[in-house]
């Protein structure tokens, strides 16, 4: 099992700047893979950016060079940097966890979600 708590969010004006953490508790040790999702007002959640077990990141083209994903040593605590921000960046924002058993299944953990909005 893996709890995630977000933190972070808020209101900014366009050209701002945010921080989104998200810490994992529980079985940390399993997590394969974490990361950041966000949903729009009437559209799908999409990803935002990802951090794999070994460190790779992958962002959405949307935010490539604005945003910056990292994760600490312990793996259990995510932060993305949210840079330049844009009005389209508005939505409620989800961590994401990949939990690997050892058996060769996989478990996603999300959580709760928290808002970012970008004023004009």
């Amino acid at each position: 099992q893996v709890q995630l708590v977000e933190s972070g969010g808020g209101l900014v004006q366009a050209g701002g700047s945010l921080s989104l953490s998200c810490e994992a508790s529980g079985s940390v040790f399993g997590i394969k893979h974490m990361g950041w999702y966000r949903q729009a007002s009437g559209l799908e959640r999409e990803l935002v950016a990802t951090i794999a077990d070994g460190g790779t990141t992958n962002y959405a083209d949307s935010v490539k060079g604005r945003f910056t994903l990292s994760r600490d040593n312990h793996r259990s605590t995510i932060t993305l940097e949210m840079n330049s921000l844009r009005p389209e960046d508005t939505g409620v924002y989800y961590c994401k966890a990949i939990y690997s058993d050892g058996t060769g299944r996989n478990y996603q953990y999300w959580g709760q979600g928290t808002q970012v909005t970008v004023s004009s």
